[in-house]
């Protein structure tokens, strides 16, 4: 099999270098052509044009800084989608627009190309390692057969869906993670303000149910299967810890902006009556906003877990 890797970052090309250690024939470009040598140094070609790489391969991955870097390689003149051979696939490893993927899977479907979109997470480190996620969306079939190359790059290859569904799992990882880290920023700028040294806060807080759960455990027990009754926590005594917080910011003139929309949420959830309900009830308000309601069933969640069971000793609330 001749793979063809475009784009040679932080990023791209460490995974291109595990492609070429486990002995593919590897096609390279990059708009800047010193960033080969370490692969054309262990073997790789280099190719002059997108065109070149594609003609030659049957499977081409780009890791490009956005979606008008993906747009223009994929569909601009002399690009992938003129240039590559009716049967062959296409993996955009890139941080992409759903929108943008599934134009190009619709324009390629039309020369029986085949289009994957496996956006990547776990940084040049573990692309160095070869310890990446990368979420797949795309035909399972063509997904299948090609996971051989991914296992290359990545310990934890999961399929997400339909092509379109491994950008949309990176945005909400991605999205996730730095509005935590504004909630993190807000609330230990508070606990600082208020006297407690940074190194013992943060030790202190680590410990707590928060710090000690995986951030994403947290909607185990209620979010995921939707059931809030009976409360593990009653949704009227995390408002009132809210509100205890916030009064201390402002007690402190802290600017508290992530944890009065906390509480702004709690309050209409409790004017909804259900102080006596679960603390985490309050992540129904968003539901109805969208119009969906998330209630997956025991056995497939019972199943996930199995696979990737929670941290021993991983407390359920407070």
């Amino acid at each position: 099999m001749q793979i063809g890797f475009i784009g040679l970052g932080n990023m791209g090309g460490p995974m291109a270098m595990n492609l070429r250690k486990a002995g593919h024939r590897l096609l390279v470009h990059d708009v800047r052509r010193a960033s080969a040598t370490p692969l054309t140094d262990a073997g790789a070609v280099w190719a002059d044009t997108v065109r070149e790489l594609a003609q030659a391969s049957d499977v081409v991955f780009t890791a490009l800084p956005g979606p008008p870097e993906v747009e223009a390689i994929a569909l601009g003149a002399d690009g992938l989608l003129a240039s590559m051979h009716p049967g062959s696939t296409y993996f955009d490893l890139s941080t992409n627009a759903p929108s943008m993927i599934r134009a190009i899977h619709a324009a390629f479907a039309e020369r029986e190309l085949h289009v994957l979109d496996a956006p990547i997470s776990g940084g040049p480190r573990g692309a160095r390692q070869g310890d990446l996620a990368i979420w797949v969306g795309g035909d399972r079939a063509v997904f299948d057969q090609h996971k051989p190359l991914l296992d290359l790059m990545g310990h934890h290859i999961v399929y997400v869906g339909p092509i379109g569904a491994g950008s949309i799992a990176k945005l909400v990882h991605n999205c996730t993670s730095y509005t935590v880290n504004c909630a993190l920023a807000e609330m230990f700028s508070l606990g600082v303000k208020a006297g407690v040294e940074p190194l013992a806060l943060w030790e202190a807080v680590r410990q707590g149910a928060v710090g000690r759960r995986r951030t994403l455990d947290v909607m185990i027990d209620q979010f995921l299967p939707g059931k809030y009754d009976p409360a593990a926590f009653a949704l009227r005594l995390a408002h009132k810890d809210v509100v205890l917080g916030t009064a201390l910011g402002r007690e402190l003139d802290v600017p508290m902006r992530m944890a009065n929309l906390a509480l702004a949420e709690l309050t209409e959830a409790m004017n909804r009556g259900w102080g006596d309900r679960d603390a985490r009830s309050f992540m129904l308000l968003q539901q109805e906003r969208v119009g969906i309601h998330i209630a997956v069933e025991p056995e497939r969640l019972r199943e996930a877990l199995e696979r990737d069971p929670p941290a021993k000793g991983d407390p359920k609330h407070g």
